[in-house]
């Protein structure tokens, strides 16, 4: 088994465990994506760990026997503008909670990376750095992460010259500047500092 994660944790569950977890709350643009993913004790997946730790192209792999060989799994997202409305944090519970519901099979148990539940029809249960520490949250910050910068790739080509397939909308210092030359897109967060004052630089703070 990869060392670090633990199935004492969800032992005692006995029944359907679903793993969930975010990625993107920190970007500067583009959706918050989550995903739920129950595993089947039957067809294990080696190598499983927090999708930071793996590369790309394990990363890749992983994605593609997840969705195959899990019970059930439901990738789910929370959009800019919900993020803007709601601020990320209850953005990326919402996005959790969608992610829950979409999964064909009901868990008997939702176990979410971090410290806090989204509301649930389930028992739910938080844990600080999951998705090094359970497998089927390990999973689900796969799916979420591979999911996500695919679509930051994409992004890329739609608007250029921010380097968003690069840094998939973190805040470095690429992305500062060309925020600043370039001045927002439509799928930059306006409720983030960096993306307010770049609004106001550039005179559209009424625009979008």
């Amino acid at each position: 088994m990869q060392m670090g994660l633990d199935f004492t944790l969800v032992a005692d569950a006995e029944e359907l465990v679903a793993g969930v977890d975010e990625v993107g709350r920190g970007p500067l643009c583009g959706a918050v994506v989550t995903a739920a993913v129950i595993l089947d004790p039957q067809r294990p997946i080696l190598g499983l760990n927090d999708s930071k730790k793996l590369t790309e192209a394990r990363r890749e792999k992983l994605y593609d026997e997840i969705r195959e060989k899990a019970l059930s799994w439901c990738i789910a997202r929370a959009e800019v503008e919900e993020i803007d409305e709601l601020n990320i944090l209850h953005a990326t519970m919402l996005a959790m909670q969608r992610a829950v519901e979409g999964l064909h099979i009901q868990p008997k148990l939702a176990m979410i990376d971090g410290n806090r539940c989204p509301k649930l029809s389930m028992p739910a249960e938080a844990v600080v750095k999951g998705d090094s520490k359970v497998p089927a949250i390990a999973a689900a910050s796969i799916l979420a992460k591979v999911s996500r910068d695919r679509e930051m790739a994409a992004v890329e080509l739609i608007y250029p010259g921010y380097g968003i397939g690069g840094h998939k909308g973190y805040p470095t210092p690429v992305h500062l500047e060309a925020l600043q030359r370039l001045g927002p897109t439509p799928i930059h967060r306006r409720s983030f500092a960096p993306v307010r004052l770049a609004y106001e630089s550039h005179g559209r703070s009424g625009e979008l």
